[in-house]
């Protein structure tokens, strides 16, 4: 290579750091400088900052193209973006073929040096050739068909880094055959490999799991994958210790060392000795258990040792790294490799029901591939778990997950009966972590754990041996076991212990008090709790002292904006109270009560409606007009009358319950509150929005002082006054307000509750109203997302989201993502909401708005005059939104150049506005303005002066939205 020094950053992806640490070597013996970050930068380091200075520094970039390289989930991808923008010399290496689509069009023009399927000396040559240019030859070039000849530099002991990609074998290696079905797992590998590589003496590194997780299938796959970069490669079963020896003489066997008379202990010493000397050897210990009895057997020296165990117990003899299942998108991989011909949304089903454990996906793609149909095994799987999981071969693992459970449980009952009791308590609550705190605070009254109640040591020892047979997965405050570990043991525990189990599960879940499930700040807590209370085989309807906490744990549901979980527990309970109770009682009411504000979030009023009257009607019957517990049923189904669309009805239902509340709660009461703020939301809805404003900044004066600046309610009643201060064209103030509510709600409720995104939602109505459409824009993009994926397409919420979407393209003048968007969810809002909903009119007119931009002026008449009519069977002829249809109808008239019958209707619509809202509306004022004009397009143009005497010109109108 040259000796003009330069400097270069290399860059790469994490799986490819052998290449990056050759290419890295070898400029450096040319007298280069070389920026690598795992050479020259440390651990806390910042990596932008790191970045930004070796990018200035490096006289060019060395890019080391791979498919993980351009892989989109990788950082790698800014990375090689910002050595593009910002350097003039990048240098592409090819370490595997690539297609022309595998490249970015940003650096697809660049040409590249191809390194694989090089020996290391011509890869060296092209290496050189990369950095300085191509040179004529001095020489004739070598018979291209000749034999390679050896390279001196390939001495023994050498320790520059070996040629990566080397398909060949070490000449020590006795790793069975690779499995083809292995997928996923890349981010464990990649850091398996950087663990390895961090210390020049041998390395120890433990990978640790409950079984079936796949220990054993990535050190296989890791063995094959980096076998060219070792000289010796040795597997041995480590699950019997004593033969640890036995497996080390067969090694010294293959190294010559071995002395047939010594024994196996002298020999797998002298294994351990000549290791301590040699380089670039790999020793995996499979399926190890005890590391007191490993730590002996452990190689000293300048090579790598692997160990697999469910043991987690190893800290002080190896580096652990403890694996979990496998991610979501690693299920999928793997089932749409084994499963051709499966729909991802199947895959997903599988996977969900699997709990994405490797063991149990092999095990039913070797079910599913040998002719059963997907459905038929998910079918089974929930009738008959345990049976499902003895069935199928599971190519790479010992024995179906079954019969793997099966064995570890009878060792552990063996030796230690007092955890075999926690782990089957275990099995019967649910299958997210359980808190070690409860088990402590359980500990009194559990009938079915052997020893002293009052032992302060207990669980610890017994997680310990659960931990250590890999059976469940403990931390310093959690115990785990997996989903079908679980349906396992309870298919092995017999009826009687089933029900003594059942009575301690019951007395660990009455004993937690999460705290107030109404506050965030306890929501955390109720979310560990309930989850184990609405997990499919924790069967808790049943049991009366539970009521109260199953009670509050619906409410935990409702307020932290999981309608659906709520709506699936409460149609449960309310089903068994009922059956128990008889459907008047307390209990079965709020159980009713609860349901229907679940079913309501979840966008469904007409199927609440039902719901709610039914729990108002035993209220008032059995309890009083006046009673709580009657007043929230009446609130409840006003709020529903509101959302359907009978506002009237609402608004009076609301003014007597809140008339009943201040006289029997008082006017700071909690629930006084909440009907004066749903009150203010009739009004608004009626256009009567200088009352609803004076009634929410009160009801917020109100529970800022007796709830906080952060309670939910609070923020709710923030949104909602900003709400009404943008129809009354107060953006400034309204954006104000939202700024600070949104913030507080993102801390407090976090970004994807349904207040959260309604706070976004209005407040990128006061941006757009603003003039910062582009920003508008971005938020309503992300609110949409946000409640296609937590509320799901057909909400109304999500309807919403989509028109405002879809009205600021078209502000920004991209009607041709607009117009379909408003089509659709028009579409969409008449099937959901029906024809006659107030939201499907606003939908309907956002898209007949659209069509006039766009020329169809016809079609938008049609939807304008079907709004109108509508509007006036609804609303009445002078309601403000009944005028705004109107005034549609008639400026596309004026459109299509009919202009006396738009003047006529123009005419009609101001006076009715000049009476209803005043001279100087805004509503009015567009409407005398929008008259002026179509007079003057008749020739009328002294009226038309006349009318607009003394106006001043106002700014474009925004559109106004929800």
């Amino acid at each position: 290579m040259t000796t003009t020094s330069q400097r270069f950053f290399i860059s790469y992806a994490g799986l490819d750091r052998p290449w990056a640490e050759w290419v890295g070597w070898h400029l450096e013996q040319a007298d280069h400088q070389v920026i690598l970050d795992v050479w020259d930068w440390r651990t806390g380091d910042s990596f932008p900052e790191r970045m930004d200075e070796a990018l200035k520094q490096a006289d060019a970039v060395v890019a080391l193209f791979s498919t993980s390289y351009f892989d989109a989930e990788r950082w790698t991808r800014e990375e090689w973006t910002s050595a593009v923008a910002r350097r003039e010399r990048i240098i592409p290496l090819a370490l595997e073929p690539l297609a022309a689509k595998d490249i970015p069009h940003l650096l697809a023009p660049r040409l590249h040096k191809n390194l694989h399927g090089l020996d290391e000396k011509a890869a060296r040559a092209a290496l050189s050739e990369a950095i300085n240019g191509g040179t004529r030859p001095t020489s004739p070039p070598v018979f291209p068909g000749g034999a390679p000849t050896a390279d001196p530099a390939e001495a023994e002991g050498s320790t520059k880094p070996r040629l990566p990609g080397s398909t060949g074998r070490p000449d020590v290696w006795n790793v069975r055959r690779r499995n083809p079905d292995f997928s996923g797992r890349e981010a464990v590998i990649v850091q398996l490999r950087e663990s390895l590589l961090s210390g020049q003496q041998a390395v120890v590194q433990a990978l640790h799991g409950m079984g079936g997780i796949g220990k054993t299938q990535i050190a296989l796959e890791y063995a094959h994958r980096f076998s060219g970069q070792y000289d010796m490669v040795w597997w041995i079963d480590a699950e019997q210790s004593d033969q640890i020896p036995v497996h080390y003489t067969e090694l010294a066997d293959h190294l010559g060392i071995a002395k047939p008379d010594a024994g196996s202990d002298p020999n797998a010493r002298a294994v351990l000795h000549h290791l301590r000397t040699r380089q670039r050897w790999l020793i995996v210990l499979d399926n190890a258990e005890d590391p007191a009895q490993i730590a002996p057997w452990l190689p000293e020296g300048p090579g790598h040792v692997l160990i697999t165990s469910r043991n987690h117990s190893w800290r002080g003899i190896a580096h652990p790294t403890g694996l979990d299942v496998f991610t979501r998108s690693d299920s999928l991989a793997y089932l749409g490799t084994c499963l051709p011909g499966t729909t991802p949304a199947q895959a997903d089903a599988l996977a969900q029901d699997l709990g994405d454990l490797p063991l149990a996906l092999a095990q039913a793609a070797g079910v599913i591939g040998s002719g059963m149909t997907l459905d038929r095994y998910r079918q089974l799987l929930t009738d008959d778990t345990a049976r499902i999981m003895r069935e199928g071969d599971a190519p790479g693992y010992p024995a179906p997950l079954a019969a793997a459970v099966g064995i570890a449980t009878a060792r552990l009952d063996d030796n230690h009966p007092e955890a075999t009791a926690l782990l089957r308590l275990g099995a019967f609550l649910g299958p997210d972590p359980i808190p070690i705190a409860w088990l402590e605070s359980a500990r009194p009254h559990l009938s079915t754990i052997p020893g002293d109640p009052d032992d302060l040591m207990w669980p610890h020892a017994s997680l310990q041996h659960l931990g250590r047979y890999g059976l469940a997965r403990i931390d310093h405050e959690t115990v785990q076991i997996h989903r079908l570990t679980q349906a396992v043991l309870r298919d092995q525990t017999d009826a009687g212990q089933t029900a003594r189990v059942r009575d301690d599960v019951t007395t660990i879940l009455r004993t937690i008090e999460p705290g107030d499930p109404e506050s965030p700040d306890s929501w955390p807590a109720w979310a560990s709790l309930t989850s184990h209370l609405t997990s499919q085989h924790v069967l808790v309807a049943d049991r009366p002292e539970l009521r109260p906490t199953l009670r509050q744990a619906a409410m935990f549901l409702i307020r932290s904006g999981q309608p659906r979980t709520a709506a699936e527990l409460l149609t449960s309970l309310r089903e068994t109270w009922t059956a128990d109770l008889g459907p008047d009682d307390p209990e079965v009411l709020t159980c009713t009560q609860y349901l229907g504000h679940a079913t309501s979030d979840l966008g469904d009023f007409t199927g609440a409606r039902p719901i709610v009257e039914d729990a108002l009607a035993r209220r008032r019957r059995t309890l009083g007009d006046d009673h709580s517990d009657t007043l929230q049923s009446a609130n409840d189904l006003a709020a529903v009358l509101s959302e359907i669309g009978e506002h009237a009805e609402a608004r009076r239902m609301q003014e007597d319950t809140l008339a009943r509340r201040r006289r029997t709660l008082g006017d700071d009461h909690p629930d006084t509150l909440q009907s004066a703020a749903n009150l203010a939301l009739a009004l608004g809805k009626l256009d009567e929005l200088a009352e609803a404003r004076l009634m929410l900044e009160d009801t917020l004066a109100h529970r800022r002082r007796t709830l906080g600046d952060d309670h939910p309610d609070t923020l709710h009643t923030a949104t909602n006054l900003a709400a009404i201060l943008n129809e009354l064209h107060q953006h400034a103030e309204a954006r104000r307000m939202l700024d600070d509510a949104l913030t507080r709600a993102r801390r407090t409720l976090g970004d994807d509750h349904p207040d959260t995104l309604q706070t976004a939602t209005t407040l990128a109505v006061s941006l757009s109203e603003l003039g910062e459409e582009a920003e508008a824009r971005r938020m309503l993009e992300d609110t949409l997302a946000r409640r296609r994926r937590t509320l799901g397409d057909d909400h109304p919420n999500t309807l919403h989201s989509a028109i405002n979407f879809a009205i600021s393209l078209r502000d920004l003048g991209e009607q041709d993502e607009a117009r379909p968007m408003l089509e659709y969810t028009l579409a969409k809002a008449r099937r959901v909401l029906g024809d006659d909903h107030p939201d499907t009119h606003q939908f309907a007119g956002a898209l007949a708005a659209s069509l006039n931009e766009l020329g169809e002026h016809a079609e938008a008449r049609r939807l304008y005059e079907d709004i109108l009519t509508r509007r006036r069977r609804t609303l009445g002829d002078d309601h403000r939104r009944t005028l705004q249809s109107a005034f549609g109808v008639a400026v596309t008239l004026h459109a299509l150049r009919d202009y006396p019958e738009a003047a006529e209707l123009l005419e009609d619509v101001r006076a009715r506005q000049r009476r209803t809202l005043g001279d100087d509306h805004r509503d009015t004022l567009r409407t005398t303005r929008a008259l002026a004009n179509t007079l003057t397009a008749m020739g009328r143009r002294f009226a038309a002066q006349k009318l607009l005497a003394g106006k001043k010109p106002k700014r474009r109108l925004g559109r106004k939205r929800r």
